[in-house]
């Protein structure tokens, strides 16, 4: 057998059954049912002893994971995120534009969380999970959970309408200075508030803005929608826009600025922001 990593446990307040300790723990095995076939195979060890899938961490032990030189490797997402807020519960993570969120595909955020975030020292430790989802082409922040009990608060939180987001967007086209956009989707309510920031005459479009937007509800597609439905799409929008009005080779012009909730089992409040992409900036200079 060959060596492949190596784990020190540290100081836990609870003891915790390895198999869902590991759960994350090691780069080669993500999954909980990776974990309990590598138990059961003798793979994994703690303090050079064969581990069985009874055993219990208690904190301080040496966990080693071994492979079968015939054994196949999985290949592991190599994929560098921002984190900018993180403890034992959550965090929020900056999504690239051009990437999903989760789905069957090999590259996506889900697929990279493990190896870009601390792994919880909370007994209900999970992988972790993204609350909420942001579109393919949208860039922006997204709240990720760490343990079980966090997944549930955070997706209340969501249901409840207790987590304030901010986006911005550039738009096309003249628009009031402000407004709400209550157009249903899906036969659903749903609202938007915006702001217009600033507005600049373009050769191509006439007019584009740069857009605050509120979101009340959190419908699929709701602020490309919305705004097209006013007669504002969203510059580089390939799926919501108006005849002989599409920028090709851009992307879409959408951006999750701020994230604004009480931490469930903190109670602090968290307000995390990332500023706009510099294909924003380049249009509107000044913020």
């Amino acid at each position: 057998m060959i060596k492949v990593e190596t784990h020190k446990v540290p100081e836990l307040k609870n003891r915790i059954r390895l198999q869902e300790y590991a759960v994350g723990l090691f780069q080669t095995i993500p999954t909980k049912s990776g974990i309990k076939k590598a138990i059961k195979k003798g793979l994994i060890l703690v303090n050079d002893e064969t581990a069985s899938t009874a055993k219990y961490i208690i904190g301080g032990e040496k966990i080693e994971l071994y492979q079968s030189e015939n054994t196949e490797v999985f290949t592991r997402l190599q994929l560098d995120l921002e984190v900018l807020f993180e403890d034992d519960y959550l965090a929020i993570i900056y999504k690239p534009a051009g990437i999903l969120v989760s789905g069957n595909k090999f590259v996506t955020i889900a697929n990279a969380l493990t190896q870009n975030l601390q792994k919880s020292k909370q007994q209900d430790t999970v992988k972790p999970q993204p609350i909420h989802r942001l579109d393919y082409p949208t860039s922006g922040l997204l709240l990720i959970g760490k343990t079980s009990s966090a997944i549930i608060k955070l997706s209340a939180l969501f249901k409840n309408k207790e987590i304030n987001k901010t986006y911005f967007a550039i738009t096309i086209g003249l628009m009031n200075s402000e407004g709400i956009i209550n157009s249903p989707i899906d036969e659903k309510e749903s609202i938007t508030n915006y702001t217009v920031l600033q507005t600049v005459k373009s050769e191509r479009f006439g007019f584009l803005n740069l857009v605050k937007l509120n979101p009340k509800t959190g419908r699929k597609h709701q602020l490309r929608k919305h705004l097209l439905a006013i007669g504002n799409p969203i510059l580089g929008d390939k799926e919501y826009f108006l005849e002989g009005k599409v920028l090709n080779g851009k992307g879409l012009y959408l951006h999750a600025s701020t994230l604004e909730f009480m931490h469930p089992f903190t109670k602090e409040k968290i307000s995390i922001s990332k500023e706009l992409p510099k294909k924003f900036t380049k249009i509107f200079s000044v913020i």
